[in-house]
């Protein structure tokens, strides 16, 4: 089976020096490859055809020779997508918005201490969300529109929902945080359906409880288990991404098109495709898309 090597500069011209690093690895580890490179987006992104699959660690080691590049490996066969699914907190949005949330109860520095435990696979996931709603208990609601309303979207998150969609992938948000949030930010982005868990709450007073059941890691994997039924997919035409340890199952089912969103450790020490200094949009160029809308069509430089 023939891969794609595909290279992404964050704050640097993704030169031919560049790309010569590259080019250097695959041949003291005598991986074929063809000489000439494909430009996805000109001093930014471009594919290299190889011949042969490379393991975590060659990318890994590849990783740390490329100053603030990002590195993702793909099948040339499979690497265009039919579904989009992402985690919300951390990944398609810039914050925690259950953290957020706790800043207006004045449990902000306890209930992200249990996040941050929570996110790198410390204490389990269900317990750890339990835990931090029952902190929210008498908070009124009206503040759950105020953390919206600061809520942000990631670099290129926008832009990659109008690409994907174009490309006619569907997409799913899917989140452990609370639906009132994943509704919206679905909306607003553009993904198909959204799920998350759900808030009670009483004369608009949350309760400091959740509606069963607890949306976790094997909940997430198991939506992209129903969505690969409900449109006849396989796990190699699934996109997926997430940054924490909730994200975990989903990601890894995934195979190579599981990413790392500038990840948690325990999602680096598994995952082969990482965004560690890119934005979004990698997304589109690891799957071969141009910055012009367009599938790479062959524009070739020699190595």
């Amino acid at each position: 089976m023939s891969y794609f090597l595909t290279l992404v500069s964050s704050n640097k011209p993704l030169n031919q020096s560049l790309i010569g690093i590259a080019y250097d690895f695959l041949k003291r580890h005598s991986v074929s490859h063809e000489e000439e490179w494909y430009v996805l987006a000109p001093d930014v992104a471009v594919d290299i055809a190889i011949t042969a699959e490379l393991s975590k660690e060659q990318i890994d080691v590849l990783r740390d020779e490329l100053p603030a590049c990002d590195v993702f490996l793909s099948h040339a066969q499979t690497r265009k997508k039919k579904a989009f699914l992402a985690d919300m907190d951390s990944t398609i949005v810039a914050s925690e918005t259950l953290d957020d949330l706790a800043g207006f109860a004045g449990v902000g520095e306890r209930v992200s201490a249990i996040t941050n435990k929570s996110m790198r696979g410390e204490i389990n996931f269900e317990e750890s969300l339990t835990r931090r709603v029952a902190l929210l208990e008498g908070m009124d609601a009206k503040h759950m529109q105020t953390i919206l309303d600061q809520t942000k979207f990631n670099p290129g998150a926008e832009e990659t929902l109008v690409r994907l969609r174009q490309e006619k992938l569907y997409c799913v948000l899917i989140s452990g945080g609370f639906t009132f949030y994943t509704s919206q930010i679905a909306k607003r982005a553009g993904f198909h359906e959204h799920h998350g868990n759900v808030l009670d709450i009483q004369n608009d007073i949350l309760t400091g409880k959740l509606a069963a059941p607890i949306l976790g890691p094997d909940t997430k994997l198991n939506i992209m288990r129903e969505v690969m039924i409900q449109k006849n997919l396989e796990a190699d035409q699934i996109l997926a991404v997430g940054d924490g340890a909730n994200d975990r199952f989903m990601l890894g089912a995934a195979g190579l098109g599981g990413v790392g969103y500038y990840p948690k450790p325990l999602l680096q020490e598994t995952l082969v495709n990482q965004i560690r200094f890119t934005d979004l949009t990698s997304l589109l160029y690891m799957q071969g898309l141009k910055a012009d809308g367009l599938s790479h069509d062959l524009d070739r430089v020699i190595a």
